[in-house]
């Protein structure tokens, strides 16, 4: 009877067993909250912490850093010059395309981990999950995809530095990431990932608050707050800038 009970006893420890095995991560960041201002120029965000490895173990972990902004909706339009003008002739819909991507690791992603580990963890802009919606062709869904990524890199919204985590004896680690000044306010995660052999042993995620303030800020939150008379008087500001524009003409 003792085999049976102790084959039992390790297969309900092996998972703890394991858990103990594994590194911890302990993540930190520079700002936990940016305040966007008028005349707002960007920021840069300092991550960093410590790779906490268990009892005895002796292995060389590599870190990569995630920093994504809130998801949107996006549509992408593909221009074709027909008889000499540039007309939309394509358009492909995508329902959560980060708004920022960010990698930064302690070397090139492919030589760390292989294509379908990235994939998962979304280890690099080749790896973001847009959520493609409708109906559309495989290629052209890829080449709308690899659009928006080159689009959004030209803006300074998606980024990727293979060197961009420095690792200190092994233990200590800090990357750096610059937010341009076209950021998109919300809630922006920042995934930190222990990996070692190929494998992600071990993850951990802060948070970081991007938030409008000032004049900005309250137009924003009066927007949300009292949408429908924001609305009203958006229309009645055009109308009243029309009428006057329209004085200003008739009197020219």
């Amino acid at each position: 009877m003792r085999r049976p009970f102790a084959a039992l006893f390790l297969l309900l420890a092996a998972p703890l067993i394991t858990a103990q095995a594994e590194p911890t991560l302990v993540p930190e960041v520079s700002q936990s909250r940016i305040e966007v201002r008028q005349g707002f120029t960007g920021a840069s965000l300092l991550l960093y912490g410590a790779v906490i490895a268990p009892r005895g173990a002796s292995e060389d972990y590599d870190i990569v850093v995630v920093l994504k902004g809130p998801t949107e909706p996006v549509r992408i339009r593909e221009k074709e010059r027909i008889a000499g003008i540039w007309m939309n002739s394509g358009a492909s819909d995508f329902r959560s395309a980060p708004s920022f991507f960010a990698v930064a690791s302690s070397r090139p992603v492919r030589e760390i981990v292989d294509e379908r580990t990235a994939a998962i963890y979304e280890l690099g802009t080749d790896f973001i999950q847009l959520s493609p919606s409708g109906q559309i062709d495989p290629e052209e869904q890829t080449r709308f995809a690899h659009g928006l990524v080159a689009l959004r890199e030209k803006q300074g919204l998606y980024q990727e530095n293979p060197r961009g985590v420095r690792i200190s004896e092994g233990v200590l680690y800090q990357a750096r990431i610059d937010l341009p000044s076209n950021v998109t306010t919300g809630r922006y995660t920042a995934e930190t990932f222990a990996i070692a052999r190929g494998r992600v042993l071990a993850s951990a995620t802060a948070r970081i608050e991007v938030e409008k303030v000032g004049l900005e800020g309250r137009v924003v939150a009066a927007a949300q707050r009292w949408s429908f008379l924001y609305g009203l008087g958006a229309i009645a500001l055009s109308l009243v800038m029309g009428w006057i524009a329209g004085r200003a003409f008739v009197r020219g």
